[in-house]
């Protein structure tokens, strides 16, 4: 059992130039290591043939040989999602781009492979893998990185390996009631828990079932940190959190608080709510955010370079907090997924990546 993190930086802002091909090697290399099952719900799955090729091929071999493999995608935003003004930033500031179906349906043509668009109001947003969830070597695949050549090029993202049969227990479950019910509507009922891995304890939880526990246990550790707080998020629009971050401020709760968010993509989630004048929101935000980094990406367009600081990690004291798991309200209504992890030597770790990425954005 191990806990392996892999952390991405846009390659034109510090990231290595063989970063997309090293993540493209690591994961067909994951795949390739099942021998029962491998079961992927992915929010966007749509790579060139020069990073895909590795990819689609370990996934179609795997199936001809024998193996179990599922992907459960997201089937695209109902109209409806952006009819509220307060929903319509959240909508804006994490585009499902067209061609996951599309991509899926052209790879696995013709093979074992089976396939299954879930439904819902809101997004199926996880990224992650289980490989072999029913053996004692099973392992996850998590964190915020979609595939797709940009998010393995010009997002900084970070992917978490964990092997450990008992956390997959709680992964197949959520994947199950996602491939039986096609919709993401009440999945991740029941699938909170506590695991050990290795002597490091690893809280796991699932939205949309628990998304409000998840949004009110984040604003919880925040409260709780005495010592550093760090975060990195592409949005800090959770009403919950923002307050825990402007009381750790105003009481000076922490030694030392830093981050680092996309600020184009969190202007959408401001401006909306200046429209419905909760002018309120926009001050707190604004009071954390001075202690904030910030990347300017591109405004999302269906064909524009997608270059978003997408991790979505807070650093607490030891604790770190990383997964699909955008610290937003939409998050708590989307299927996603977060681990907590007490682990000294890993919040470290953490906390100097984003400490590089501040250094990288701070002007």
């Amino acid at each position: 059992m191990s806990i392996t993190p892999i952390l991405l930086r846009d390659i034109e802002h510090g990231g290595a130039s063989g970063q997309p091909a090293a993540i493209a090697m690591k994961l067909a290399e994951f795949i390739a290591g099942a021998q029962v099952k491998l079961h992927l719900a992915i929010y966007d799955f749509r790579l060139s043939d020069h990073l895909g090729g590795d990819v689609v091929r370990a996934l179609r071999d795997r199936a001809a040989a024998g193996v179990d493999v599922k992907i459960a995608y997201d089937a695209g935003k109902p109209t409806a999602l952006a009819t509220a003004a307060a929903d319509f930033a959240a909508a804006a500031a994490d585009p499902a781009p067209i061609g996951t179906e599309q991509f899926l349906q052209t790879a696995f043509a013709e093979s074992n492979v089976l396939l299954k668009a879930i439904h819902g109001q809101k997004l199926m947003h996880n990224k992650y893998i289980v490989r072999d969830g029913n053996t004692l070597a099973g392992a996850v695949w998590t964190g915020s990185t979609n595939f797709t050549d940009d998010a393995w090029t010009f997002q900084e993202n970070n992917i978490i390996i964990v092997e450990s049969s008992e956390l997959c227990v709680f992964y197949e479950n959520d994947f199950n009631d996602l491939w039986s019910t096609g919709d993401i509507a009440g999945t991740g009922a029941g699938d909170y828990a506590n695991v050990i891995v290795e002597g490091t304890r690893v809280e796991v939880n699932f939205s949309p079932a628990n998304g409000p526990k998840i949004d009110q246990r984040i604003a919880s550790i925040i409260g709780s940190a005495r010592r550093r707080i760090r975060i990195a998020s592409m949005l800090i629009s959770s009403r919950g959190v923002i307050a825990a971050l402007d009381d750790a401020i105003d009481s000076a709760q922490v030694a030392s608080f830093a981050g680092v968010y996309d600020k184009t993509q969190m202007q959408q989630t401001l401006d909306s709510w200046t429209q419905i004048r909760r002018t309120d929101w926009v001050d707190s935000f604004k009071h954390v955010a001075v202690g904030l980094a910030t990347k300017v990406s591109i405004p999302y367009a269906p064909d524009s370079k997608h270059n978003f600081m997408h991790d979505k990690i807070i650093v607490c004291d030891d604790l770190v907090l990383t997964g699909s798991f955008n610290f937003s309200r939409s998050a708590t209504f989307n299927a996603e997924n977060i681990l907590l992890i007490q682990d000294t030597a890993l919040a470290d770790r953490y906390a100097s990546y984003i400490d590089a990425l501040i250094a990288t954005y701070r002007d």
